[in-house]
């Protein structure tokens, strides 16, 4: 039923932006450049570290607003980008992991793109936007024309990367010898592949190639090409462009390994699982432990806690490779910037540029994302937008509010249901507020054993967790629990507070100090009024596997 409203309200509001297109037919409609940049946490000289080397985008921050504040609403690229794509939480979507098809769920959901094609934009994207499991074919629905591949922008000199990634010749053969043993044992070229991955696949490559060597630097060629089209076109455009690194493997072109020096690479100061804190609150670092050249460590239900990575040469490769793909990817958002200016289109251009979600480089003894924690749920948004003052802002925003800022910042009517609020108040002054909190949320699944032990029926966890200016609050609810049920304390699994001004690396898990008792009794009350407002989503839960990302 729900659905079925939401479809009919965007269908209504679909009309109306065409006769006003018509109507004001002589007046220039903004352009929107929407920048998606996979797993980059706030990373960047313009959210104030001052190692890395982001002249790109900082050079967009001083003509925009930078949401120092801003948080995914799960740390995973499916549930993140199936959130922030439709403006819509992820218990409404019930994409919670990277193998769930958004329009299984949703057949007749609008997305963003979507909706800009139905207000009169010509909308077009390249590279990762979505998820790839999360939508088949990038999504027709969302694009006026099919969506673009890269293939036709690799390097002359190099080809493709083998196995998307790897340029190293050492690498290559290594492939290659894999690939081989697959086929003599007579498996498909496919699955030959897939062995040659599980066999030879490294976390880092620093090759001297150029950048269309790799994909993201075929990606911002052939974004450029549409961009300089879409423009000679003369129609409003929506151009979307995903750049992959610095997502596993970190691999770009030497020049920007040479940015940096090995050992100034800073090691993350806190490697420990926060004192009394529960195991779930913590991620196998699944994915990052599929590289070959990554060396066992610690289970996140190892009680040994703290005996990680240990070491130190390996954790300062692996910061200077995810530093260095951060400035690669600095440098293809250069080359799409520079476009606008070319043109003469950056002034009737608005430039979003975000980070799915953060990463953990070590902190809590994580290497990944995929926890409820700071370093994975912070994320970077910038949003440049013509005759909106430049600044920064402490205030807490969300990836659910891009959609309802974006159609107010361009003029068209905003879906009434979305769950995000326009940022456009807070961008043009920045010490207002539009929300007191942001929430995430991550799920685990716990041992059959202990479910049936503590009386669960069901071995699904999720742990929902709300920061506000100061703490962060995390409640884990079992037996399957979501915000379209009604709360009940025998679903509490655990509970987590951070108190940031005094503890700001998570250290302690203070929820049950004496101290912090009517501060954890707000926080869950928050939370719990927080829970009243998502009852909107309908009763009707879709089970659907919950895998971690591959």
């Amino acid at each position: 039923m729900l659905i079925t409203k939401q479809n009919l309200v965007l269908a209504g509001l679909a009309t109306l932006p065409f006769f006003t297109f018509a109507k004001e037919k002589k007046e220039s409609k903004l352009n929107v450049l929407f920048i998606a940049v996979d797993d980059l946490k706030p990373i960047l000289g313009c959210y104030g570290d001052t190692l890395v080397k982001t002249p790109n985008i900082d050079r967009l921050a001083s003509k925009g607003s930078v949401f120092l504040s801003n948080y995914c609403q799960q740390a995973v690229s499916g549930g993140s980008r199936s959130s922030l794509l439709t403006g819509m939480r992820p218990d409404y979507t019930q994409i919670w992991d990277c193998d769930t098809q958004i329009r299984d769920v949703h057949p007749d959901i609008i997305t963003l793109p979507q909706y800009f094609k139905i207000n009169g934009y010509e909308t077009s994207g390249i590279g990762k936007i979505f998820h790839e499991k999360s939508v088949k074919d990038s999504d027709p629905a969302s694009w006026s024309v099919p969506y673009l591949s890269p293939v036709d922008k690799f390097s002359k000199q190099t080809g493709p990367p083998t196995l998307y990634y790897y340029h190293d010749p050492i690498t290559k053969a290594k492939i290659e010898k894999y690939i081989q043993e697959g086929l003599a044992k007579g498996v498909t070229k496919n699955d030959a592949g897939q062995y040659a991955k599980v066999n030879a696949k490294v976390a880092t490559e620093c090759a001297d190639v150029p950048d269309n060597a790799y994909r993201d630097g075929a990606v911002a060629l052939k974004a450029k090409d549409e961009i300089i089209a879409l423009k000679n076109a003369q129609k409003p455009f929506f151009m979307a462009v995903g750049f992959q690194r610095p997502h596993l493997p970190f691999v770009s072109p030497k020049k920007y390994w040479d940015l940096y020096q090995r050992e100034k690479m800073p090691l993350a100061e806190f490697q420990h699982h926060a004192k009394i804190s529960p195991d779930v609150a913590y991620t196998r670092s699944d994915e990052f432990k599929r590289f070959t050249d990554i060396p066992p460590f610690c289970e996140y239900t190892d009680l040994t806690h703290g005996t990680g990575l240990k070491d130190i040469n390996k954790q300062k490769e692996l910061i200077h490779g995810y530093y260095a793909a951060v400035s690669y990817a600095d440098a293809q958002v250069g080359i799409l910037l520079n476009t606008l200016d070319s043109l003469g289109i950056s002034d009737n251009t608005v430039v979003v540029l975000w980070g799915d979600h953060g990463w953990h480089l070590g902190d809590h003894d994580q290497w990944g994302k995929d926890t409820n924690f700071e370093e994975s749920t912070r994320a970077p948004l910038i949003i440049s937008a013509p005759k909106i003052p430049s600044g920064k802002t402490k205030s807490i925003t969300e990836f659910v509010d891009i959609f309802p800022t974006l159609c107010d910042i361009t003029g068209i009517p905003t879906p009434k249901n979305l769950d995000g609020r326009s940022l456009v108040s807070l961008m043009k002054n920045q010490k207002t507020k539009v929300k007191e909190y942001g929430v995430s949320q991550y799920y685990r699944i716990i041992d059959e054993k202990e479910a049936k032990n503590r009386g669960f029926t069901d071995t699904d966890i999720m742990g929902y967790t709300l920061r506000t200016e100061r703490y962060r609050f995390t409640i884990w609810m079992a037996d399957g629990f979501r915000t379209n049920q009604l709360f009940t304390e025998l679903k509490v699994y655990a509970t987590e507070l951070y108190d940031y001004q005094k503890d700001p690396l998570e250290t302690i898990n203070v929820v049950k100090e004496s101290e912090y008792n009517i501060v954890a009794k707000d926080m869950k009350t928050k939370m719990l009024e927080y829970f009243k407002t998502q009852e909107k989503i309908g009763s009707n839960k879709k089970t659907v596997k919950l895998v971690y990302e591959l």
